[in-house]
């Protein structure tokens, strides 16, 4: 519902046509981010602070900007209360520091109570006099037997009645397109609610949703400020697939030989499977409205049409009166390498088959999640809900081949509305764009973990917070990106499917070709990522790579659940994952998922962090399966950095990691060094927080307790010396020491080293952190880079520190060419060196000599583009090199020396996609480190 994510994290085209996206929906030329800008905005001012009597009753509480706590608990927070659910709710929230009155508690709705195991969990409404809370102002507990033992809440202390509207709806309507620049008479829907604020109290607002289908989709929702005709808040709503009727689908992703699976509603020859409509058993092409087939891709869990765009209306799959949705496929878009004739040929590029494909996948999704909890109390998405439950209305709209003849490429996304109002997701066509991205000609139709990626930001979006709002803060919307990932390969993991990638956890391989890490960083069950990690990557704190954190966390905590529980057999997955086994007797991986989504449920704020998730799920075990599993699920945590003293706000950049569990005999660690250095965990420096800093001078110290028996990569950093890896564990309960013995780093400004050359930013090369680059703007090949060592003797230098990493933008830096782009990182280099101890002149090319080349692949970036482990800092050795001046030569940046990147990779005659000549990158390279040992 929150959020600005799409699936894919692409550098935009820079030419215009091939450009899918606004620049509203887009980013501006040469970032990394191929993505929708977020629309969201809170123009709320103030905090109220807890009073005294609120910080007495619980001084370790966090308290939201309204003034009430934003988080309880794991644990029992309260006893001896009413044993109804509800009333022990409101029971509690009349004391134990919300400041509220007996009376709006009372008045608070209903707007969820549902089992979680032996418990309950309970949302309530706060209401403004006539008027309910539209954004904010919900409360979720935890409730078992009169113990309240989790709370998340967004309540506001005052709950006074508003003053009323004076400015019409039709007037909101038209400060809402205006605030989004949308035009007169685009989509809108309006409810009058109340917005609590921290320094205006209550206030009656008028919550405007609109809609545009024009281009790429934009929708929000804006609260306007019912008096003032001013925006309080908006909310960005999309998220950077006969009687008895049949469907060709690919399961997961098309193979080699591109073999669809025949799924039916009965049983009969040929038929892989046996599917229907998990509410109410019927036809997924039923419409419940009138029980009568649609003979085409709508039905009561998804509304699906192909939509090219570009002047040509949007239309269904061509419909069938026998209901065989069993439409040809040739793979045209493939075989056509991307030839924009594929539109006005008979095949259509496949349009059928591809919106079939997409309408299946989106009702297995919907079938998939409703037996986790997903239903019509938790706000689905359906077009009748025949429980009464939540209001319906609100079908899954997909649309096909999305802005296809408009250009837009490489990319999905999820725009997902309050409950009532449909959610709509695009599939794109995918095309190698010079300088931005070089995946297959493929069509995101047939990529079940595309279609199941976007599928899972509506079910967060309408399961956290309500049916209202959503997702909100920057570290929630990093692992509502997580969150799709994990549950379109939980999907297809428990229904015995296999998409493309070397292994089941990668994410979008088929899209991308890249079986290796597919279009994350990572392969998220080979990820060494922690939480000390946030804002690791070249654009700093990015959703996308952010959410590979929490990915890596939740991964190693399924495999825990695994090796406690087994995987069961291909049977009890099936039969688990269609809702017929309950999770306790499911294999761990279904109890892990289990305790996902019930910790949805448990989450009535839209802002929170990666630790509220962590006690929601740890407060989900305890009433799910009787707090079996709180010491595996602590050391996971710990391991991950989200350890027993971890702190972080809900968007923090550089959160407090601990790798401390409370249920384990952790090991206690003092680094010893030789100079003051920093220790981080994980494999990388720039913009992660450290875990111990042996300099008495920082506030940071050098002890650290770590949870014991795992292996742990570390990175030491000190000016003067440079980067150093090391990795160690460590025994339960025992008092050990890491030891970090340093070389100097003799290309190191901090000792002395200077550095001539072309570029800008010349100092940031030497200056021992990947955290800044050098950067040339005006060449590649050829550019070179003088370091004159430190001290005045010449030194024997046998290895060197190279860094391709680049770095978000910086609005005081000298590099006109903000932001950064992946394809101008450093690919391969030379290094000379000069001794002028020896009478060589260093100030001439003559006096330097060529002592060695490195791969063609220095930095070896893989299929699709570069990425932030293929660029990380690297040591390469050298013959051993007696010097005073070493020169780093550029050879080629990955633009114009990666053959993946390079040539005519396409039929497209308006799209040049080889980097070398049609990047506007391919003029630019970087380095970001440049460091040299000797002896």
């Amino acid at each position: 519902m929150l959020g600005t994510s799409m699936f894919a994290v692409l550098e935009p085209d820079p030419t215009p046509a091939r450009a899918g996206t606004s620049m509203r929906d887009s980013a501006p030329p040469g970032d990394d981010e191929h993505t929708h800008l977020s629309l969201d905005l809170d123009n709320r001012r103030g905090v109220v602070a807890p009073d005294a009597g609120q910080r007495g009753a619980a001084p370790d509480t966090r308290f939201n900007a309204l003034g009430t706590p934003r988080a309880e608990g794991p644990g029992e927070l309260a006893t001896g209360l009413p044993a109804d659910p509800v009333a022990a709710a409101r029971a509690y929230l009349k004391g134990n520091g919300y400041g509220l009155d007996a009376a709006s508690v009372d008045a608070m709705d209903v707007m969820l109570q549902r089992p979680l195991g032996d418990a309950t969990v309970v949302t309530l409404r706060q209401r403004y006099g006539d008027l309910p809370a539209g954004f904010d102002g919900l409360a979720t507990l935890l409730v078992r037997g009169g113990t309240v033992l989790r709370v998340t809440s967004s309540l506001a202390r005052d709950t006074s009645a508003p003053e009323p509207a004076t400015i019409t709806a039709a007037q909101a309507i038209t400060t809402a397109l205006a605030d989004v620049g949308l035009p007169a008479g685009t989509e809108t829907s309006v409810q009058t609610v109340a917005v609590p604020t921290p320094a205006d109290g209550p206030r009656t607002a008028f919550a405007v949703t609109a809609t545009s289908t024009a281009g790429t989709p934009t929708a929000v929702t804006s609260y306007v400020d019912a008096r003032t005709g001013g925006v309080l808040v908006r909310e960005d709503l999309v998220d950077a697939d006969s009687d008895n009727p049949t469907w060709a689908v690919f399961p997961s992703t098309p193979n080699q030989r591109n073999q669809r699976a025949l799924w039916c509603f009965e049983r009969k020859p040929g038929c892989a499977r046996t599917v229907a409509t998990a509410d109410t058993g019927a036809p997924w092409d039923v419409d419940p409205t009138t029980g009568a087939p649609t003979f085409t891709t709508r039905g009561n869990s998804a509304t699906n049409t192909v939509n090219w765009g570009g002047g040509v209306a949007p239309f269904p799959a061509t419909p069938r009166e026998d209901r065989n949705y069993t439409y040809p496929f040739t793979d045209q878009w493939s075989e056509a390498r991307c030839d924009p004739a594929v539109y006005t040929s008979p095949e259509r590029n496949d349009a059928d088959a591809a919106v079939a494909n997409l309408f299946a996948m989106h009702n297995r999704m919907h079938d998939w999640s409703y037996h986790l909890g997903f239903t019509e109390s938790a706000w689905n998405m359906q077009l009748v809900n025949t429980s009464g439950a939540g209001l319906g209305g609100d079908p899954e709209t997909g649309r096909a081949q999305s802005g296809a003849l408009a250009g837009s490429r490489n990319n999905a996304n999820q725009s997902t509305g309050r409950d009532g109002l449909p959610p709509v997701t695009n599939m794109y066509l995918w095309q190698p764009i010079a300088g931005s991205a070089y995946p297959p000609c493929v069509d995101g139709d047939y990529d079940m973990t595309v279609i199941g990626h976007e599928y899972g930001h509506a079910i967060t979006n309408r399961m956290i917070a309500g049916p209202d709002t959503g997702i909100g803060s920057v570290q929630g919307g990093s692992m509502g990106e997580s969150w799709s990932d994990l549950l379109a390969m939980e999907y297809l993991y428990e229904n015995g499917l296999r998409a493309a990638g070397d292994t089941p956890f990668v994410t979008g391989a088929y899209v991308t070709g890249n079986d290796t890490n597919g279009i994350r960083n990572y392969d998220a069950s080979r990820s060494p990522l922690n939480f000390s990690d946030v804002a690791y990557d070249m654009v700093g704190q990015q959703v996308h790579a952010d959410g590979e954190i929490w990915s890596a966390t939740q991964l190693r905590l399924r495999k825990a659940f695994l090796n406690r529980y087994g995987d069961g057999t291909p049977d009890l997955q099936k039969r688990c994952a269609e809702g017929k086994v309950e999770a306790s007797r499911c294999p761990g991986n279904r109890r892990w998922m289990q305790l996902m989504f019930d910790s949805f449920l448990l989450q009535a704020g839209s802002q929170f962090s990666m630790l509220d998730m962590r006690d929601n799920m740890l407060a989900a075990d305890l009433t799910r399966f009787g707090g079996a599993n709180q010491k595996l699920m602590w050391d996971v945590f710990a391991e991950s950095g989200m350890g027993r003293d971890a702190t972080s706000g809900p968007s923090d950049a550089q959160p407090v990691p601990s790798f401390a569990s409370p249920h384990s005999r952790n090991a206690t660690v003092t680094v010893k060094a030789s100079a003051p250095v920093q220790v981080f965990v994980g494999q990388y420096e720039a913009r992660v927080t450290p875990i111990a800093d042996t300099d008495p001078a920082t506030p940071l110290g050098d002890t650290f307790e770590i949870v014991p028996g795992v292996t742990f990569d570390f990175v030491a950093t000190g000016a003067g010396y440079g980067h150093q890896r090391l990795a160690a564990s460590f025994r339960p309960g025992r008092t050990d020491t890491l030891r970090v013995d340093l070389k100097p780093n003799l290309a190191s400004a901090a000792s002395g080293a200077t550095i001539t050359g072309p570029g800008v930013n010349l100092d940031k090369l030497i200056d021992d952190t990947e955290g800044t680059n050098w950067a040339s703007l005006t060449g590649v090949a050829g550019q070179a880079l003088t370091v004159d060592l430190a001290g005045d003797q010449r030194r024997v230098i046998t290895s060197v520190n190279v860094s391709a990493l680049l770095r978000p933008a910086i609005t005081t830096d000298a590099d006109p060419a903000n932001p950064q782009n992946r394809f101008s990182a450093l690919r391969s280099f030379a290094v000379w060196a000069c001794d002028a101890t020896r009478g060589a002149d260093c100030t001439t090319d003559a006096g330097f000599r060529k002592v060695w080349i490195s791969p063609r692949d220095a930095f070896p970036a893989p299929n699709f583009r570069p990425n932030a482990p293929s660029l990380n800092l690297r040591t390469f050795r050298i013959p051993p090199t007696q010097a005073t001046h070493l020169r780093l030569e550029v050879l080629h940046s990955q633009c114009t020396g990666n053959p993946r990147y390079a040539g005519e990779q396409d039929n497209d005659p308006a799209a040049g996609t080889d980097c070398a000549t049609n990047s506007a990158f391919r003029d630019q390279v970087r380095v970001a480190e440049f460091q040299a040992y000797g002896r």
